[in-house]
């Protein structure tokens, strides 16, 4: 059996204390990790969270400081978007495999060439972190296509749909590559293709007004073909105001699949195949009970803390073991080129761009 991995969590924004509270529940109940450090240079923020967890580990000032300190054999990088890839540079550098919440940089050029960097010098290096290829309801869709429940998928409809707007002074590089990030992977994990062109179409209708983060919409649709007969749509929102919304419909030639529904309580979440008009029972259904955190966390937590904590437990396991990770630079690259291609041609465009 490999020895507990000494595990450190670098940033305790929003995104770092979840990937944190999992890491010290990790520690607390198995026997595959310890969390044996922090990097937060805010000391009142890392305090409130050792406070709750009763926690006594070291504090760094910064990711530089707990590179240098060979404290740990791994980290998960929370910092924000323009500071991710120095940081997780440093830490690779340094020798520790590393977990960077998504997106890999928040810009299509720095993507590539970070990814140049990590295949020359660090292949393995770098899991990215996309938690819905570890949500027990999507990994069921997805098993259920790819046994044919459906037949031949030919359409996928993703979204997701927040009640407010960014957080004051967050800094966003776009709701695209920000929010739909997670709806383009979902779509490539989900149908193991990678689409040849991309269209947007963005407006800011309410919530951009209600926040100092600035955004370049606050609603935004992206449409993306692939060769044959297949395409795609991912609709994201920061005007929901009813309450977090995440759906995902998988079109197939004989039936669909409806992946959750909207609902104020995220703690049920229901996976349904129909089959053709007439059939009177679906194909298959399941029903999924979501963990309720009951803390102040983002209205995101409940719905996919599951996953996130799942994501955290198979990179854990594949730096004890030395495995490969299960989504990599290459899916962030991906998924970003989609993107960018898209925001090409937005509102109105005559023709869809190449993804390239």
């Amino acid at each position: 059996m490999a020895e507990k991995l000494k595990i450190a969590i670098a940033g305790l924004g929003r995104m770092g204390a979840i990937h944190a509270l999992h890491a010290h529940e990790l520690a607390r109940d198995t026997e595959t990790c310890q969390l044996v450090a922090l990097a937060e240079p805010d000391v009142e923020r890392a305090g409130r969270f050792l406070a709750a967890t009763a926690l006594d580990v070291p504090v760094f000032p910064s990711v530089d400081a707990l590179a240098s300190s060979g404290i740990c054999d791994a980290a998960v990088v929370v910092t924000p978007t323009e500071k991710h890839r120095e940081h997780a540079a440093a830490l690779i550098d340094a020798g520790y495999r590393v977990m960077l919440e998504k997106p890999l940089t928040g810009t299509l050029d720095a993507d590539r060439a970070f990814a140049a960097e990590l295949d020359r010098d660090h292949p393995g290096a770098l899991m990215l972190a996309f938690q819905r290829r570890f949500d027990e309801p999507l990994r069921y869709a997805k098993d259920l296509c790819t046994s044919g429940a459906i037949g031949r998928v030919f359409k996928v409809f993703s979204a997701l749909e927040d009640s407010n707007p960014a957080p004051n002074g967050y800094n966003s590089g776009g709701i695209l590559p920000d929010m739909a990030v997670h709806n383009v992977d979902e779509i490539l994990w989900l149908t193991e293709r990678v689409p040849t062109k991309a269209l947007v179409i963005g407006s800011r209708l309410y919530s951009h007004a209600l926040t100092t983060c600035e955004e370049d919409f606050d609603d935004a649709l992206l449409f993306v073909w692939f060769d044959g007969d297949l395409s795609a749509q991912v609709q994201v929102s920061r005007n929901h105001v009813s309450g977090y919304r995440v759906e995902t419909i998988i079109f197939g030639e004989e039936g669909q699949i409806h992946v959750g529904r909207f609902d104020q309580r995220l703690t049920t979440i229901t996976v349904e195949a129909y089959g053709r008009r007439g059939r009177p029972e679906p194909i298959a259904s399941k029903t999924f009970e979501m963990r309720e955190y009951r803390q102040p966390l983002p209205e995101f937590v409940d719905r996919f803390g599951d996953a996130y904590k799942a994501e955290l437990a198979a990179f854990i396991e594949c730096c004890r073991t030395g495995a490969a990770f299960p989504a990599n630079h290459r899916d962030g690259l991906r998924a970003q080129q989609v993107i960018s291609a898209g925001m090409h041609h937005i509102t109105g465009a005559a023709h869809a761009a190449q993804v390239k």
